[in-house]
């Protein structure tokens, strides 16, 4: 017997659009209300589902003061509560976690959750000759309900030393990586694009990916015109790709308002366990680079709360906005991937180099194509991980057809009070003297010229320092020689430190 309070996803539904013209897209809050419509009909039960919650990722595209009350009034519902999240890539599993916890403890029936981004409209309007698109100002109060954690991503420090994008900071992961397997530049590229090449193939088979190509290894790995270096290691097809037109919603209901609307067994695939967790919120901080212990520690939490380890799940959508955020899950989770012969599905979408990575929303998708996934093989377990920022906030969801005792939600102060207890470093600060590189990033222009570099360093007395650089020459051997270990002199300068060459 099924408790009638068990949490259960009975709808999904994707939306995407690529029009001709900017001024003929639908605007990121009907491409919503769109993905939204979709969830429903796939529902498919024989009576309405009465939504009394519209929970909503924070959008990077437009901005809505609430936009689950625009959405709500976009399908003629009226919920009693709209929730808002901050930023961050962890958001929609957040939310799904918060509102089956809701629905378990009875203050919740029935919620619609989703996201959407327009960002591929938005920047073509900016173009000449310019569009204008007339996207909705709405007059609403701002959101009364804003959920997960909304500090900057990026220390002050790290801003200081130009740390201030993905783009920037994920070549630093992939490099302190490279140094932890012992590869050299050429051989730690082959294995990365050989690694994307395997998200590009499922995204070749996903009717929601923006693209489908089966990009090869080479093809992802060689800088070429429509491929270029962005910050090495990463060419552009190994970025996440925010140029998107797309949006996801799901409905999660109580079991019992499921059977109430009449909808089928073979729609429902049950949230199991959720579990969020941060690692020290600023990467310069961290005792390591190339490891998350809370992606293990929430991982962990998720899958003991129902009895289930690693090798129970069936198959895994890893966020994946650079190769260096799938290594580190795969890292935390104890996982060779098919390289090694587990032949185990590490994402069901393609990831947000290639499925798409429509901004704080790329895991509705992930969360969507994870419930089809689970219905076409009944009785499996499937994991999706979700972070934000600089794999900093991090939140895991659990998924299958089979309810088993209901949805747990971890105990996330419990969680986080093990990881606080963990190693970490101070920042050395402004420094003038020797320091080991532990991991460089080496920004490019436009045209494939390389502009500067940041270092990571560590200090003799075990502090984490960074540093820039702009000689072209020093920054060419970065791309072809591992710098990682070598000794090097710093020169404090202003409110930053340099690479003295």
């Amino acid at each position: 017997m099924i408790d009638g309070r068990t949490p259960v996803i009975v709808g999904v539904g994707q939306a995407s659009q690529r029009p001709d013209q900017p001024d003929a897209a639908l605007e990121p809050i009907d491409l919503l209300a769109q993905a939204a419509r979709a969830a429903h009909a796939d529902a498919g039960g024989t009576r309405d589902l009465a939504v009394d919650t519209v929970a909503v990722a924070a959008m990077l595209s437009w901005k809505y003061p609430d936009p689950g009350a625009l959405v709500a009034r976009r399908l003629g519902i009226a919920p009693r509560r709209t929730l808002l999240s901050t930023v961050g890539g962890n958001s929609p599993q957040l939310l799904l976690n918060e509102l089956a916890d809701a629905i378990s403890r009875g203050e919740t029936d029935v919620a619609l959750i989703g996201g959407a981004e327009c960002m591929f409209t938005r920047l073509r309007a900016r173009k000449e000759p310019r569009a204008d698109l007339g996207w909705t100002v709405a007059h609403d109060p701002p959101c009364p309900n804003l959920l997960g954690d909304d500090r900057p991503g990026s220390s002050p420090y790290e801003m200081a030393h130009l740390a201030v994008a993905p783009t920037q900071v994920y070549p630093l992961f992939e490099t302190a990586l490279r140094a932890a397997a012992g590869r050299s530049v050429a051989e730690h590229q082959a294995a990365t694009a050989e690694l994307w090449s395997s998200f590009a193939a499922v995204a070749a088979t996903n009717p929601h990916a923006w693209s489908r190509t089966a990009y090869s290894a080479d093809e992802i790995a060689t800088p070429g015109p429509d491929n270029r270096m962005v910050t090495f290691p990463y060419t552009k097809r190994m970025c996440a790709n925010i140029q998107v037109d797309q949006a996801a919603a799901f409905l999660v209901c109580s079991y019992a308002a499921a059977r109430a609307a009449g909808v089928a067994d073979d729609r429902m695939v049950f949230p199991r366990a959720g579990a969020e967790a941060h690692d020290r919120y600023f990467f310069t901080n961290r005792d390591t680079l190339h490891a998350s212990p809370a992606i293990a520690a929430a991982t962990t939490a998720g899958l003991d709360a129902i009895g289930a380890g690693v090798d129970d799940i069936a198959r895994f959508d890893l966020y994946s906005c650079f190769p260096s955020a799938v290594q580190i899950a795969m890292g935390a989770l104890g996982l060779e991937g098919p390289g090694a012969g587990d032949s185990r599905p590490l994402t069901v979408t393609g990831g947000l180099a290639f499925a798409g990575g429509p901004g704080n929303s790329y895991v509705s998708h992930s969360i969507a194509a994870m419930v089809q996934a689970c219905r076409g093989d009944p009785g499996s377990l499937g994991l999706v991980t979700a972070l934000g920022w600089y794999v900093t906030k991090h939140a895991v969801g659990v998924y299958s057809t089979e309810p088993g005792t209901g949805f747990c939600r971890t105990d996330r102060d419990a969680t986080q009070a093990r990881l606080d207890g963990l190693a970490g470093r101070d920042v050395a600060g402004l420094h003038t003297g020797a320091a080991t590189v532990e991991a460089t990033s080496v920004g490019f222009e436009r045209d494939g010229t390389p502009a500067h570099a940041i270092l990571s360093l560590l200090t003799d007395d075990g502090r984490r320092a960074l540093a820039n650089c702009r000689d072209a020459d020093v920054l060419r051997d970065m791309t072809e020689t591992p710098w990682e270990g070598r000794r090097v002199e710093l020169r404090a300068d202003d409110d930053s430190n340099i690479l003295v060459t």
